[in-house]
């Protein structure tokens, strides 16, 4: 063992030999240039032999060095795998998720998860279509909708929709806390492809609104609009609790309304699930009901 090279100067070596210049290889391995010629130097040194041609425009390997950088290559592959052998993979879970719920409920509420299970690699499928377990490979699913699903599919109940109108505090100033019937009708609305403000305001008395609209293709649009400003928007009070709590956004109106459907977590049903997507159903069912 004592006729080994040093394992940095090695290292050093096989940076340098695949960037062909000192300079790049610094910058993979994280120290200064000067160090890495340093070492490959001192490699140099041990073996008896020049490994490389200092040019004026980097390195040139010579006929020795071209041979012995090929066999450090290999070792380090061996190493590495030997080294992966040891390193279990992560446990990974694809769920499929709407855009929406992505990003105002579980990707808020990630790093809770990832700090208790740093073990699970959670991946996120956010799309408005309905994937398939089969043919998507997706171990859970989160879906707004009504039971049942059909006897293939458990069901978890995560939340109720509860749809509330939400507008920034900047938009709502002068009106008091909340909008009457008259103001509403006249403020700009946020709508979203689910087109609940008809439903909204026959539930609020008003027969019609008298606001300049804005379109958008989804909810998770409409909110950000509302955030900057832009207009009222509807949402599930669940999706826009952080944003009220933190005094972001503000109910705009008392009135509520039941959506159509509740939003579900979904899984396989006579199916064995892995571990790590039990744990991670266990996991967004306490998250939710707390």
């Amino acid at each position: 063992m004592t006729d080994l090279p040093p394992l940095n100067a090695l290292r050093a070596f096989e940076a340098a030999g695949r960037h062909l210049n000192f300079r790049g290889a610094a910058d993979e391995l994280g120290v200064t240039q000067g160090a890495v010629a340093q070492q490959v130097r001192g490699l140099e040194e041990h073996l008896g032999l020049p490994l490389f041609e200092r040019l004026p425009k980097g390195l040139a390997f010579t006929v020795v060095g071209r041979g012995y950088h090929a066999r450090i290559l290999e070792a380090f592959a061996i190493l590495r795998e030997a080294s992966a052998v040891l390193r279990p993979e992560a446990a990974q879970v694809l769920i499929s998720v709407t855009p929406t719920f992505a990003a105002k409920w579980l990707i808020p509420h990630l790093p809770g998860f990832t700090d208790r299970y740093p073990e699970i690699d959670l991946r996120i499928l956010a799309t408005e279509k309905v994937s398939s377990f089969h043919a998507d490979g997706i171990d859970l699913a989160v879906r707004l909708g009504n039971p049942p699903f059909g006897a293939a599919l458990e069901a978890h109940l995560l939340f109720h929709q509860e749809i509330v109108a939400v507008a920034a505090p900047g938009l709502l100033s002068g009106y008091g806390d909340q909008l009457d019937n008259a103001a509403l009708a006249s403020m700009p609305k946020l709508h979203d492809s689910h087109d609940l403000w008809p439903a909204f305001l026959k539930q609020c008395g008003i027969a019609q609104s008298r606001s300049r609209d804005i379109r958008l293709s989804q909810t998770t649009l409409a909110i950000d609009a509302a955030l900057a400003g832009q207009g009222v928007a509807l949402a599930s009070r669940f999706l826009v609790s952080a944003d009220l709590d933190a005094g972001r956004l503000m109910q705009a109106a008392p009135q509520t309304l039941n959506g159509q459907g509740d939003f579900f977590l979904l899984a396989r049903r006579g199916t064995k699930r892995t571990e790590a997507a039990g744990v991670t159903f266990r996991w967004l069912v306490e998250t939710a009901h707390k």
